[in-house]
């Protein structure tokens, strides 16, 4: 970070890489009011067990232990400060990944690679964090403080399959108000080293260098007395020492180790201050980190920098999260204080001041932290509803679709429902992630809808990008399909970001009423806009159509260059388990066996596979043809029963969406071909279905038959069925060896 205070106009990369140091570093030392833990710490560090457990109420100094560990550590250490806006199993692995890439600069690009969504984040962004933490090559430490924060069950499901990537040697140390859930089965296994409140109760030594850092003297027999009264709490006997310093009171006289009795204590530090201070302290309590130019927009003031610079020389209840000062943060206990007697005085101005920072953050260009701050306040869903509009495209597009999904859920289907272009974004949000009934839903609540505004979304309005969603989803066969995208791509201007789109359902619809000339066209030219742009799901879809027509027409080699384009920009974005990339990898396979690469066939085969899940009747004619490619090609390899199998997939879907086109002929015509020959492949049995690949990444958890089942929505009956279908086709009868043969035939980790 710089060594200046960041200035009022902080550019959006700046402020974002600024906010991520500060989560990523730890505090820096408080010579005042802190007991040192060494003992604690070098038995933790000198027990060879590789996870430490800090769990204690608030105000027993667990962040402060932790920021000791790290200057006294000589092994390197990774640091996370949690929040909960960490709560979010994507944002949570990225934030994991970068705080490794700092002690490791091996894994520098591993932070990139973390931009699964759903169920693909456990399957395969969570082992490859852990294959990376495995492979260090020095031992390390892992800090990760506040882990109360994390309350979603799919946080904990891919942080237990991160934990089991220590490596002996090395240290995970996660300091927690409860029991970390990881803990007692490290216990079991006697690989837990757990320091408690007990351990970081303060006796008459600790009281007496407390005070004696604050200046304040304290006779033994005090200290012993101030000891039993707090009963050790380190926050308690701090607050008494600040109070004592004032000389109002002496400090034998506080007792008490609960929230009450430190609100209490509290005031009384409290009141000393100025009332510009006091003032400044109440109303800043809404944020959860602070910097000066941030104080000053929520407070209309021009003086945070100074004020912030007299409480951290004064105060030990702030704490600064960088070297340069340049962001801070309020003790926990003392936030809440705070936020306490801003409702009491204050209580009209809470929104307001949330408001101010969230208009500071959207300025700044950090969207996403703007919504983060409206999303607990009801009476501006309006105004969240439209900034999500506006951020949700490029968020998906950096693998952030569970933080959409998130902040949908949040602000609720009415809200989402009053602002039509936002409903668009759900139903898309729905149907790329392969939840087709969800996307239905949308889509008839679309159909109910109007609006005459403009759309926050950057289309050229809500008829377009409503007919855009409406042509994907097909539900009305081709001729509608085609309606719509022309709809679409007559609106879109050639400036508009939704142009590439438009021009690409154009292509796929055309393809369906069979004008292969137009539609070679239209996907051509949006393929052009999403290189120029950096939309690489666009061109993966674009090219890997491109790639089957070029081959059709025995045009190998350019079909080639498009199964290479394709497959660098899924690279790029590691886009492994995105619906549409499963027709680029049937493409890539098809090219492999027309050169007669029979491990590239198989290993383009095993990606098709494994993505095929999320590609539903949502988008159908991008499900049916993936599928009927893939069919083709195992049929190709003599596969027969996987090819039946991905058949009989193409026939479900076709039930729910029979109209079709000339994509459906295609489906009879092989139909007719696999029909004349009762051979099946010997050499094979039938693949794992969607389903069984859905579940197959919670068998790498400790997790119940029974909570599986609530994970994934499902009956206990149908997790043991699917289980038992997955081990026959294994080949397997334990849950571990499932997870090693599904990790070698590269359904889980980072795959082949």
């Amino acid at each position: 970070m710089r060594g200046d205070a960041p200035s009022a106009e902080t550019p959006e990369v700046e402020l974002d890489q600024q906010l991520l140091d500060a989560k990523l570093s730890a505090p820096e030392p408080q010579d005042r009011g802190y007991v040192s833990r060494a003992a604690q710490i070098d038995a933790a560090r000198s027990s060879g067990r590789r996870f430490v457990g800090v769990t204690a109420p608030a105000g027993y100094g667990k962040s402060s232990l932790l920021a000791e560990w790290t200057r006294r550590e000589t092994r390197p250490v990774a640091w996370v400060s949690l929040d909960r806006y960490d709560d979010d199993p994507a944002a949570l692995l990225t934030l994991l990944a970068a705080a490794f890439a700092r002690i490791e600069p091996a894994a520098a690009q591993l932070p990139l690679q973390m931009t699964g969504h759903g169920v693909a984040l456990l399957g395969r962004e969570a082992p490859l964090l852990a294959a990376a933490l495995r492979r260090a090559p020095t031992p390390f430490v892992l800090m990760l403080d506040d882990l109360q924060e994390l309350r979603d069950p799919a946080c904990r499901d891919v942080l237990s399959v991160v934990f089991a990537g220590i490596p002996i040697g090395s240290q995970l140390v996660v300091a927690s108000r409860g029991e970390p859930w990881h803990l007692p089965r490290a216990r079991a296994e006697g690989d837990a080293f757990e320091i408690t409140a007990g351990e970081l109760a303060l006796d008459a030594a600790g009281v007496q260098e407390i005070f004696a850092n604050t200046r304040v003297p304290l006779s033994s027999d005090d200290a012993r007395e101030l000891a039993e009264r707090t009963e050790g709490w380190p926050v308690g006997v701090v607050l008494a020492a600040a109070i004592a310093g004032d000389g109002e009171r002496p400090p034998t006289t506080v007792t008490g180790d609960d929230r009450y009795v430190a609100d209490y204590l509290y005031r009384e530090s409290l009141v000393n201050l100025p009332e510009h201070h006091q003032r400044f302290l109440r109303r800043t309590a809404v944020l959860d980190t602070l910097s000066a130019p941030l104080c000053d927009a929520i407070l209309d003031s021009h003086d945070a920098q100074l004020v912030l610079g007299e409480l951290d020389a004064s105060n030990v209840f702030i704490v600064p999260l960088d070297r340069s000062r340049g962001w801070y943060r309020y003790h926990a206990l003392y936030r809440e204080f705070l936020l306490g007697e801003l409702r009491r005085l204050e209580p009209e101005s809470v929104p307001e001041l949330r408001n101010r920072a969230a208009t500071w953050f959207e300025a700044q260009g950090s969207t996403a932290m703007a919504i983060e701050l409206l999303l607990d306040q009801p009476a501006e869903r309006a105004r969240t509803a439209r900034l999500i509009a506006a951020t949700a495209l490029a968020s998906y597009q950096s693998g952030q679709l569970a933080t959409v999904q998130r902040w949908l859920r949040t602000i609720g289907d009415p809200a989402i429902e009053a602002y039509p272009p936002l409903a668009v974004l759900a139903g898309w949000a729905m149907a790329l992630s392969g939840q087709a009934t969800e996307a239905a839903r949308w889509a008839s609540v679309l159909e109910r809808s109007s609006y005459d505004g403009e759309p926050d979304d950057g289309s050229a309005s809500f008829d377009s990008a409503r007919a855009m969603l409406r042509s994907a989803m097909c539900p009305a066969g081709p001729e509608e399909a085609l309606a719509d995208a022309e709809l679409a791509f007559a609106a879109e201007p050639s400036w508009s970001p939704w142009r590439d789109q438009a021009l690409q359902l154009l292509g796929e619809a055309r393809l369906l009423v069979g004008d292969i000339p137009g539609a070679v066209t239209a996907l051509r030219e949006s393929a052009a806009i999403a290189t120029a742009t950096g939309n690489a799901e666009g061109l993966v879809v674009c090219a890997a159509e491109l790639a089957l027509l070029s081959m059709d027409a025995g045009r190998w080699d350019e079909a080639a260059a498009h199964v290479a384009a394709a497959l660098d920009a899924i690279d790029d974005r590691h886009m492994y388990d995105y619906a549409t990339a499963v027709l680029a990898f049937t493409q890539a396979a098809r090219l492999a066996l027309h050169r007669g690469d029979l491990p590239a066939v198989r290993r383009e085969l095993t990606r098709a596979m494994r993505a095929r899940p999320t590609a539903t009747d949502a988008i159908p004619y991008l499900a049916v043809r993936a599928r009927l490619q893939l069919a083709k090609v195992f049929w190709a390899m003599a596969d027969h029963a996987t090819a039946h199998h991905l058949l009989r997939e193409i026939d479900d879907i076709r039930l729910r969406r029979p109209e079709l086109g000339t994509l459906a002929d295609q489906v009879d015509e092989f139909h007719r071909l696999v029909t004349m020959s009762e051979q099946q492949g010997e050499d094979s049995g039938p693949p794992l279905t969607p389903a069984e690949l859905r579940l197959l990444p919670y068998l790498q958890t400790h997790l119940s038959v029974r909570e599986i089942g609530e994970r994934l929505f499902v009956s206990r009956n149908t997790v043991s069925s699917e289980l038992g279908s997955i081990y026959r086709k294994l080949g397997v009868s334990a849950r571990s060896d499932a997870v090693e043969r599904a990790t070698q035939l590269g359904l889980l980790g980072s795959g082949l």
